[in-house]
């Protein structure tokens, strides 16, 4: 028991002289001591500052490429065939060969019209109106038109050959008819031969064709119809 009475106030003296000793240790703080501020502005150096001022570089702007124009390559054209020009239809001894109609060119009077071929006659006739005889060098002449559905000429003038008397069918009355000289074409031939002139406007062919014509240059097949090439205009 003495003991005891003796550790315990030694015990409590020792804690109280530890908790004071804390106490004054938590609250002694040391001093802080402020550093100086630099100035960032002051310290930078020249060439920092140069760089900081200096204007930032552009870049350069990207050369243009020159624009591919593209040719435009046009498709080849196809070789043109020649026209092939029809040929005259002849026989083995080279005359020529009619159908009982075809076309001719009726050289002076500058028309191209279609024809009869008759074996029956034995002059040719062609359609004229506004027939007027004159005398020209004291020879006849007659001036006249060819005139027929969808044909009609200038007014020409051509020496008449001589004169021939047509009776007509169901009348003992005839007409006197001149009978001139002109070119006519037919095939690949071109001939001079006598027309007598007469108004054919209600005949269906305004060129009838006779025997003094083909008579030693061309046949006649009456079963055949435009054997022969359409003459071309000049």
């Amino acid at each position: 028991m003495k003991a005891w009475k003796v550790i315990l106030p030694l015990m409590l003296s020792g804690g109280l002289v530890a908790c004071s000793t804390t106490s004054q240790t938590e609250s002694v703080t040391p001093p802080q001591v402020e550093e100086p501020k630099t100035d960032s502005s002051a310290t930078q150096s020249p060439a920092d500052s140069e760089t900081t001022k200096a204007d930032p570089v552009k870049p350069e702007p990207e050369a243009k490429k020159p624009a591919i124009v593209e040719k435009e390559t046009k498709p080849a054209e196809k070789p043109t065939k020649p026209a092939v020009k029809p040929s005259p239809v002849k026989n083995g001894e080279g005359k020529l060969i009619l159908g009982e109609q075809e076309y001719v060119r009726l050289v002076d009077m500058k028309v191209t019209t279609k024809a009869r071929v008759d074996t029956g006659a034995t002059t040719s006739s062609l359609s004229a109106v506004d027939i007027v005889p004159f005398e020209r060098d004291g020879k006849d002449w007659v001036k006249f038109k060819v005139k027929h559905k969808g044909v009609e000429s200038k007014e020409m003038s051509l020496p008449v050959e001589r004169w021939v008397k047509v009776k007509q069918s169901g009348s003992e009355e005839s007409d006197k008819r001149p009978v001139v000289l002109s070119a006519i074409t037919i095939g690949d031939m071109t001939s001079k031969t006598e027309f007598t002139l007469a108004d054919r406007t209600h005949l269906k062919y305004p060129v009838l064709l006779g025997r003094s014509f083909f008579r030693d240059v061309a046949l006649v097949d009456v079963g055949r119809k435009y054997v022969q090439p359409k003459p071309k205009s000049k």
